[in-house]
């Protein structure tokens, strides 16, 4: 069973038993955020989803260009996934998923290979045009082409590192802070649980930012194959 808040960074923890993990069932709970009647009583529910659905949907066609072809219909569910998994990670005893790399770098890397793969076969040249910036220097063009070539190569692991680094950072911080709390007086408590909200609303930004983040660079990746 959970015996602090440091398990809800470890995947074999589960409550029901040690041979059956269900930390990982935490990345669909996002779906009861949802409720059945959403999808049938227009309310105000589901206004301010249409409106953050338009607005991402306006901001991905911007980077992605007019002749996106329905592509922010990628990028949108994303978005929503890694927030609601973002958010749900700031609940005490909640597997935080999003700070496992192994689940990030599912996400980073599987998109990076499909829009290498499209911009390489379909688009070759623009492809090459990427390796050599313009007014390169022709004794500096090789390096350049070297350097290029390691910095798109890494992108996806970059990605992942930042989305689950960042997410972990906060949590490690929270709990850290909070287990000094049996052992401080009232007023030092005082001061401690006003720490502890500042920094709970600061990861709830940081739960938002790093979601749009991520998906605002595989957007801008996904905009170099063209």
């Amino acid at each position: 069973m959970m015996t602090s808040l440091f398990s809800v960074f470890d995947p074999s923890t589960s409550i029901i038993s040690s041979s059956l993990s269900l930390n990982w069932s935490s990345m669909i709970l996002g779906f009861l955020c949802i409720p059945l009647l959403f999808w049938f009583i227009p309310s105000r529910l589901s206004t301010i989803w249409i409106f953050i659905n338009k607005t991402l949907h306006y901001e991905f066609k911007t980077l992605l260009g007019v002749d996106n072809k329905g592509t922010s219909s990628i990028f949108i569910p994303l978005f929503l996934f890694l927030l609601f998994n973002n958010f749900l990670g700031l609940f005490p005893y909640i597997f935080t998923s999003s700070s496992h790399l192994i689940m990030t770098l599912s996400l980073a890397l599987p998109l990076w290979m499909s829009f290498m793969i499209f911009g390489w076969i379909k688009n070759t040249n623009h492809m090459f045009a990427h390796l050599m910036p313009q007014g390169t220097p022709p004794l500096l063009m090789p390096f350049m082409v070297c350097i290029e070539s390691i910095s798109n190569m890494i992108r996806p692991g970059t990605l992942a590192i930042r989305l689950a680094a960042n997410m972990i950072a906060g949590h490690l911080l929270l709990t850290l802070l909070g287990s000094t709390g049996p052992s401080l007086s009232i007023i030092p408590t005082s001061f401690l649980i006003i720490t502890q909200i500042a920094l709970l609303l600061l990861e709830s930004a940081v739960a938002i930012i790093q979601a749009y983040v991520f998906t605002i660079l595989i957007t801008l990746y996904a905009s170099e194959v063209k």
